[in-house]
């Protein structure tokens, strides 16, 4: 178990004093083809599991983390903007490393790596499937087997997200911080709405304000919710250029992230969850962006095969049809090259 320095700050995760992340809603890409990085559209909403020990099931009280509601087949991507300093994330989706498809050690690996390097890797929409691509992280119950954990383990019996930080060891630490002070680099500022870094700003999601507290419902199970893939996208999951050496041997922090179906949300903390995401075609008709990022000072890491042989998830609940307009060659954007806030999220077992 990390040392339990994380903490959440409206709706950002930071571990330690390096990795923050934000989990934003976006549109879901379709199974076939490959596309550009779709938009943001507004952060979700996290909430302590700690605080509502009243309704949480008894069982996400022994593992702590944080909480989040999303709608069956809701997609999803990780934003990392806002990282202070150098860290090695590790990403678990049922506890099956996004990066390697390997099963959950705690531990940094580099043959597969298993992690993603901080602030080099800006965001992460999926797993790592290979060739610059990246299958978009799609939400959906466990049990039917289209889980990523489902296809790799056999088993879905832990679903949501699990995140592990590691900072850099004292001495390659001292030396980062020597440098940056000689760069005079400003300290990077966090993005303040759910599009890409660097990108022009997605509209927030509507509806996440939080109601008045109700009457709280007894504690009972949940659904449970995890992860299995949906479109490719052109996205790089970078190579580390740094020796594995550099990296601290110990976590920093980690965090279980529950996903929520948005009855169950509201049920454990009296609040509405979002809506579902305008649809992708109403999206692209407005002639709202989408974006293209390429950066050719990164090497791709290869995608193992266990990742490449992961399936969407229309294969096990069928195609919604949903309408697919592409977006216009106008209409995607390239993207080129203090104390702690917030209050301290409770790790358990897991």
């Amino acid at each position: 178990m990390a040392n339990g320095s994380a903490r959440i700050n409206g709706n950002a995760l930071q571990l330690g004093d390096g990795a923050q992340i934000r989990f934003i809603r976006t549109l879901r890409l379709p199974e076939s083809g490959t596309h550009g990085l779709p938009p943001g559209l507004g952060e979700f909403p996290l909430r302590r599991v700690e605080d509502h020990p009243d309704t949480v099931p008894p069982e996400w009280l022994a593992r702590g983390g944080v909480m989040l509601p999303v709608h069956l087949r809701e997609a999803m991507w990780l934003s990392f903007a806002g990282t202070r300093e150098p860290a090695a994330l590790q990403v678990g989706v049922g506890k099956v490393c996004a990066v390697s498809g390997e099963r959950w050690t705690g531990r940094l690996a580099r043959r597969p790596q298993n992690y993603v390097s901080l602030p080099r890797q800006p965001w992460l929409d999926g797993i790592n499937s290979g060739k610059g691509t990246v299958r978009q992280f799609v939400a959906v119950p466990l049990g039917l087997g289209a889980t990523v954990e489902g296809q790799v383990t056999g088993e879905e019996t832990t679903g949501g997200v699990q995140l592990q930080a590691f900072p850099l060891g004292p001495e390659p630490l001292g030396r980062w911080r020597e440098q940056e002070r000689a760069r005079l680099l400003p300290p990077p500022m966090p993005s303040s709405f759910g599009g890409y870094a660097g990108a022009p700003g997605a509209p927030a999601a509507p509806g996440s304000a939080p109601m008045a507290p109700r009457a709280a419902a007894p504690a009972r199970s949940a659904p449970a919710m995890g992860l299995g893939v949906g479109g490719s996208m052109r996205q790089e999951v970078y190579e580390d250029t740094r020796p594995l050496s550099d990296w601290a041997e110990e976590p920093t922090a980690r965090v279980f992230v529950h996903l929520v179906t948005p009855p169950e949300w509201r049920r454990i903390t009296g609040e509405p969850a979002p809506p579902s995401p305008v649809d992708r075609a109403a999206y692209t008709r407005a002639g709202l962006p989408w974006f293209d990022y390429y950066d050719e000072s990164g090497t791709d890491l290869p995608a193992t095969d266990t990742l490449g042989a992961v399936k969407p998830v229309g294969d096990w609940i069928g195609d919604d049809h949903t309408p697919w307009v592409p977006p216009t060659p106008s209409q995607t954007h390239p993207l080129g090259n203090a104390p702690r806030p917030g209050k301290p999220v409770q790790d358990g077992d897991w």
